[in-house]
């Protein structure tokens, strides 16, 4: 039996583990060029319907990203064969808003079917979170494959918990080759949407098992967030991330400088010394907050495994089985 057809199949796929795909802008323009637009149609249709869900979306590229690339494995329902990441740690009771991407990808069926992938859908829809909440817009690189498997496992290995401190994500982010500026400019993020109760207990009650709040809460905030989630009560009820939840801006920068940030992933970043620098900095300057949110979300957009993939037709499933893609590639 010859050895041939084996050895090509290897050095395909080791070919594509270290070039990945080839990403560049206006990569629909000729096979789907109302792409763009078809997806902002939809993301304005779902902040009318609802105004929060649009940030719901716009995290959807973080939570993705991290985990072997931007490939939509997070949009992956489970199987009998597969422990996906919606029920991961982080995204569990957490990521929501599933059903807008899947909106998105019906119009786009129609339009271009089988053209336009979940993966690109998430980078376009969280670019048009940010824009029509009042943020920047900017140009983003398309070309991506739906993964053909997702990993409750490596989610929960890779993704931040609420609790993280600064230090922590500095070294996370590092690993991407993200720099200190790139993840704080990425994490006003939480410049729109909500956070849970269950988020913040333990800054309430029990900071680092002292069995007091966390001492960098203002006063005031703190006696708003008591009364918002109280000791017993109902830890699904949510918050504002920062005092304008619906509009895109740097008040988020604001408030942890005042010591009113909701997460204490987010509160860190002030109170450790060298996140706090570009913590002013974007405080007091929104548009070079702007600049570096923009080359930190094209930097996370660029992110890949390098794995062979496919264009699914409903981003919840695969298509094919990985076998049969792997004939193809």
């Amino acid at each position: 039996m010859s050895l041939l057809p084996h050895l090509i199949l290897y050095l395909t796929l080791f070919t594509v583990a270290v070039t990945g795909e080839t990403l560049r802008p206006r990569f629909y323009s000729e096979t789907c060029p109302e792409a763009e637009s078809i997806v902002r149609k939809e993301m304005k249709k779902a902040m009318i319907k609802e105004a929060r869900s649009v940030a719901s979306v716009m995290r959807f590229q973080f939570h993705d990203c991290f985990v072997n690339g931007c490939d939509a494995s997070l949009l992956l329902d489970d199987t009998p064969n597969m422990l996906g990441e919606k029920l991961s740690l982080s995204n569990i009771d957490s990521l929501r808003s599933f059903e807008v991407v899947d909106d998105i990808k019906e119009a786009l069926e129609k339009a271009c079917p089988a053209t336009v992938s979940c993966a690109d859908i998430v980078i376009m829809a969280a670019r048009d979170a940010v824009a029509l909440t009042g943020g920047p817009d900017w140009e983003v690189k398309l070309g991506r494959k739906d993964s053909l498997t997702a990993s409750q496992k490596d989610s929960d290995d890779i993704m931040p918990s609420p609790r993280a401190n600064a230090t922590f994500l500095i070294d996370l982010f590092e690993r991407f080759n993200l720099s200190v500026k790139d993840m704080v400019a990425l994490s006003g993020s939480h410049s729109i949407g909500q956070g849970r109760c269950f988020s913040i207990m333990f800054r309430l009650y029990n900071q680092s098992g002292s069995g007091k709040p966390d001492p960098a809460l203002e006063p005031s905030y703190r006696k708003k967030l008591d009364k918002l989630c109280p000791l017993g009560g109902d830890e699904n009820v949510t918050g504002d991330l920062d005092a304008t939840p619906q509009v895109f801006d740097n008040q988020y920068f604001k408030d942890l400088v005042s010591g009113r940030g909701f997460l204490n992933s987010d509160q860190t970043l002030y109170t450790n010394w060298v996140t706090r620098e570009y913590v002013k900095m974007f405080s007091e300057d929104q548009d070079e907050f702007f600049r570096a949110f923009e080359e930190g979300m094209v930097k996370l957009g660029d992110l890949q495994s390098g794995r062979p993939g496919e264009i699914r037709f409903n981003c919840r499933v695969v298509n094919r089985r990985p076998i049969d893609v792997l004939l193809v590639s």
